[in-house]
């Protein structure tokens, strides 16, 4: 094929891990964390709130981690960001380990984890998954790749988080995570520990991936299907507080033992107006979505800018999927409201009112959005962006080809204005669990036979092979590249 659309020979083309949506399904692959505790629980079963599904009969990277990365790399992947899961590493309290804090106006600023704790901490962890963490680490570094290691992705152990207890007794009366201070300074424990024992293999960080979700389906949108599912304002904002702290301690505690770039993700849609009376609404959105960038690299946090948090960011991750269009709403807190048909908010397998095709979960295939975004963000920070997450849930198979090639257009085109864009990570290389929507969202390049582990490809692994080794969209795709249409 004929390259037209150049990414640069250095772009990378990554796929992701988490442990609760990857790693269980072989044997002893399996771990105990809030979400699997979640997932579980009878009542949240029976009240459809979670599907049933388990995460122990996942697609079983835990124990195909080699198969995987071969499939990866016969695809053109060149880089993965891999989660290692807390709740694995720590199955048990490390309360009893202590340090000193500091704080500043109400603020926790810095947590000193130092070598005498982590000696400390290596006589409580399991340091059998931390060496299998080391095996998956360099096998995929000993195929080229470039790795890319996640602290923290929404799962947490059980000890500091009881979801099922916040939701009946309220977060005052159990192990509330994030909307207790005591999980910020465990976390900068946790990711001194990890970067001390992981660096050699390391080629970048990042503290955590969308925090505004664990804040918002958690304590605001309760019927979503996430833990702990308890509404409450006053404890989301606790919680917000707490995860802006929570990833300036730990890029301290990663820099004390590594020197590689540490970033953190955010999913972060294109807010649009309905109306032009609405743009100051779709601005609110906004500047709230980008919050925890916000926090990293100018220290703005709960109103104010606190100085000894701020320039905590060495590269941003963006997870892009789709717009938001809004209209004002005076009566609500955050003064907008999401106009249903756009976006996140349409029927599955349909269209959206613009006649967008939409995904099976719903979602509107808007890729000019990720032009607008990259922009926005690259104006706003001035850091190397990479595309960390991307993708769609099709499980026939029948619009992820021209999503891939029209959004990877949009990145070069953002390059040829300037942009430093460094990678594109599709969400993602196999089937997984889609958390409360367990396995009924496909989102794989390779589909997932849960019951036998097989991986078949998908014709869209094909299309992204094509695009991933020659490190540009070829002449043959172009006419994919234009934001796909559909009749209703």
């Amino acid at each position: 094929m004929c390259a037209k659309f150049s990414l640069g020979a250095d772009f990378r083309f990554g796929f992701s891990t988490v442990g609760v949506q990857h790693e269980m399904g072989t044997p002893d692959s399996e771990f105990s964390s809030d979400w699997v505790a979640w997932l579980h629980d009878p009542e949240n079963i029976v009240a459809g709130i979670v599907s049933g599904d388990r995460p122990e009969d996942g697609p079983g990277y835990w124990g195909l981690y080699k198969e995987d990365h071969e499939r990866a790399r016969s695809i053109g992947m060149d880089a993965a960001w891999i989660t290692v899961e807390w709740a694995r590493i720590f199955p048990r309290a490390t309360f009893d380990v202590k340090v000193q804090e500091e704080r500043s106006g109400g603020v926790l600023t810095r947590v000193m984890v130092e070598e005498k704790h982590l000696k400390e901490l290596e006589k409580m962890a399991d340091m059998k998954a931390l060496n299998h963490y080391r095996e998956i680490l360099s096998d995929w570094r000993s195929r080229g790749g470039l790795v890319i290691v996640n602290l923290f992705h929404w799962s947490l152990p059980l000890w500091l988080h009881d979801p099922i207890k916040v939701r009946k007794q309220g977060p005052d009366r159990a192990n509330s995570g994030w909307a207790d201070e005591k999980c910020v300074v465990e976390f900068a424990k946790f990711s001194a520990f990890i970067a001390q024992h992981l660096d050699d293999l390391v080629d970048m960080w990042y503290t955590m991936n969308e925090p505004s979700v664990v804040a918002n389906a958690g304590y605001l949108q309760v019927r979503s299907g996430f833990p702990p599912g308890y509404l409450d304002l006053q404890t989301y904002l606790s919680v917000t507080k707490h995860l802006g702290e929570a990833h300036a301690v730990a890029y301290d505690s990663v820099k004390s033992f590594s020197k590689k770039p540490i970033g953190v993700v955010e999913s972060v849609a294109e807010w649009m107006p309905l109306t032009p009376k609405d743009r100051a609404a779709a601005e609110r959105g906004f500047e709230f979505n980008v919050s925890i960038y916000d926090v990293a690299q100018k220290g703005l946090l709960g109103g104010g800018v606190v100085d000894e948090i701020r320039g905590r960011l060495d590269w941003v991750g963006l997870n892009y999927y789709s717009r938001i269009v809004v209209e004002e709403a005076s009566e609500l807190p955050s003064g907008f409201k999401v106009v249903e048909g756009y976006g996140y908010s349409c029927e599955p397998r349909s269209a959206s009112l613009d006649g967008r095709p939409t995904s099976d979960f719903g979602w509107e295939v808007y890729p000019e959005g990720l032009y607008n975004v990259l922009t926005r963000l690259h104006n706003r920070y001035r850091l190397p962006i990479y595309v960390t997450e991307n993708g769609c849930a099709d499980s026939e198979d029948r619009i992820r080809p021209r999503l891939l090639v029209s959004h990877l257009y949009q990145i070069h085109r953002a390059q040829r204005d300037g942009l430093d864009v460094r990678g594109y990570f599709h969400w993602n290389l196999t089937d997984n669990l889609e958390w409360s929507r367990g396995y009924s969202m496909r989102f794989g390049l390779f589909e997932v036979d849960n019951a036998t582990k097989r991986r078949y490809a998908r014709p869209s692994a094909l299309v992204f092979r094509e695009i991933a080794s020659a490190k540009a969209i070829p002449e043959e795709f172009e006419h994919m590249t234009k934001p796909p249409l559909t009749s209703r």
